[in-house]
């Protein structure tokens, strides 16, 4: 297994990086949504659409070589695995990292610490993702983290201890758990070839194989929803699995490629038993819409416009979801300018972190969460408990709404470039005579004048001069 091991990374030197093709198989938004019904979800929801910030850990076998998460087990022609090694090689080494694995740093609090302190309100943890692996101690397979050389060690049950670690920050909980799974032999049967994401038998010729798969995925969930504590969301990845009946050509136009038989996953059944242990529970059955689609989930993109409905952006920190050496990681501008464009267009950003092979996060990313923090903690009042506002948006200058009708005006900064000593933006204006506080500079009164429909604030000359490199700034005032 080490054999293969270095020659896939001496490969890496020379193959192009096969991660930004990912960026076409990525999960488009549905475009309908139906809202819930059940009285407490729709309280979790109102809860959750006041959280604005989370973040998303991918976190599994795919740390270990520091690789794309889970994709190159999959022949499609968009992904470029080793020339030195057979596909069925490539299987075997990767299965095998199993014995690889030993997190011996495993630090959740860091994390959990991490994202308190970049002002993020929810984590989704990847409790599964589509290889298979377990990181968590499910009875239902032995492909599990509790099953390895980390298996002896008291914090082995990894799910557990990140809920907790999350849960003492009093963040809302959510679990990510992939529909599709590329180890089980219900789902890619070895019988046949892989030659891509989906279950490689037809299943209208073997419904009792089926049937063990749907068996095995809602014993899996009910493990979670009955022995992991208090969960929030259920976050079901692999929208490629769905019901017949829910593709189309806008599904078709994705890119993904879908057979021509039902991949059901009995739906209906998982959601009654997970909000019978879990009252109220957000179901999140990425991309399919319809009553278990409770938000939707653009990934790695933000709407031209804004929506009325609940949904979640999630973008990366850096280009990869999971740990890679040397991925380029985000400036700071652009995760507050997006975090301040999703949230005037009505959505929450979950920010996706990788922690590393050993159970740790880059101090680097720990970093970069801080300085995001700082930032919500001048201006979050303008982000946490808001609500969308008919005019939104003025070019670079987003608008939000608080919940007692107070309005705030966030200004997107250019990067690389100084901060102007007035600031300007058509429409929104504030009542006549009523004050405008600057957010951004703890809160204090600036000056502002109106002429017409155009408002332009004159910033406080010792703020320009302090903060050269400010990425956006933040205004609260009554409107007309």
């Amino acid at each position: 297994m080490r054999k293969f091991l270095i020659i896939y990374l001496l490969a890496l030197t020379v193959l192009p990086s096969i991660s930004m093709a990912q960026l076409d198989n990525v999960h488009q938004r549905s475009t309908k949504y139906e809202a819930p019904k059940d009285p407490k979800v729709l309280e979790k929801l109102d809860e959750w659409q006041d959280l604005k910030f989370g973040v998303l850990i991918h976190w599994g076998l795919y740390a270990v070589p520091g690789i794309i998460e889970s994709w190159e087990l999959c022949s499609e022609d968009w992904l470029n695995r080793p020339d030195s090694m057979t596909y069925q090689q490539y299987k075997d080494w990767y299965w095998g990292l199993k014995e690889e694995f030993n997190p011996v740093n495993f630090n959740p609090e860091q994390w959990a610490t991490a994202a308190k302190n970049a002002g993020m309100k929810y984590v989704i943890f990847t409790t599964k993702h589509h290889d298979g692996f377990n990181m968590f101690d499910t009875k239902q397979t032995d492909y599990k983290i509790t099953n390895g050389p980390f298996g002896d060690n008291p914090r082995s049950d990894v799910a557990k201890y990140v809920f907790d670690a999350f849960r003492k920050q009093d963040m809302m909980i959510g679990a990510y758990f992939s529909k599709p799974d590329w180890h089980s032999q219900y789902f890619w049967w070895d019988k046949y070839a892989t030659p891509n994401r989906n279950v490689n038998y037809d299943i209208r010729k073997h419904p009792e194989r089926w049937q063990k798969f749907q068996d095995f995925t809602y014993n899996q969930i009910e493990e979670l929803m009955t022995g992991y504590g208090d969960i929030d969301i259920l976050w079901l990845d692999g929208g490629w699995v769905r019901p017949k009946e829910t593709v189309n050509e806008e599904v078709l136009s994705w890119g993904a490629p879908i057979p021509d038989w039902d991949q059901k996953i009995d739906m209906p059944k998982i959601a009654k038993m997970a909000r019978k242990n879990q009252p109220g529970i957000l179901m999140v059955d990425r991309t399919v819409h319809g009553p278990y689609e409770n938000y939707q989930t653009p990934e790695r993109t933000i709407p031209e416009e804004q929506l009325q409905n609940p949904w979640e952006s999630n973008i990366p920190l850096r280009n990869n979801w999971g740990y890679v050496p040397n991925d380029q990681a985000k400036s700071i501008n652009k995760m507050i300018h997006s975090l301040v464009e999703i949230v005037a267009k009505g959505g929450s950003f979950v920010l996706g972190i990788g922690p590393k092979p050993d159970g740790t996060l880059r101090d680097e990313d720990i970093e970069l969460m801080a300085v995001m923090g700082k930032w919500l903690d001048a201006n979050g009042d303008a982000i946490y408990n808001t609500r969308i506002t008919e005019n939104y948006q003025d070019g670079n200058t987003f608008f939000t709404k608080g919940k007692e009708g107070e309005l705030y005006a966030l200004v997107n900064l250019e990067e690389g470039k100084e901060i102007p000593t007035t600031i300007s933006w058509t429409g929104n204006i504030p009542a006549k005579g009523s004050k405008m506080t600057f957010l951004s500079s703890g809160g204090s009164r600036v000056r502002y004048k109106v002429s017409g429909d155009k408002v332009t604030v004159t910033l406080p000359s010792s703020f320009v001069k302090n903060n050269p490199n400010y990425a956006t700034l933040a205004f609260e005032f009554k409107a007309e």
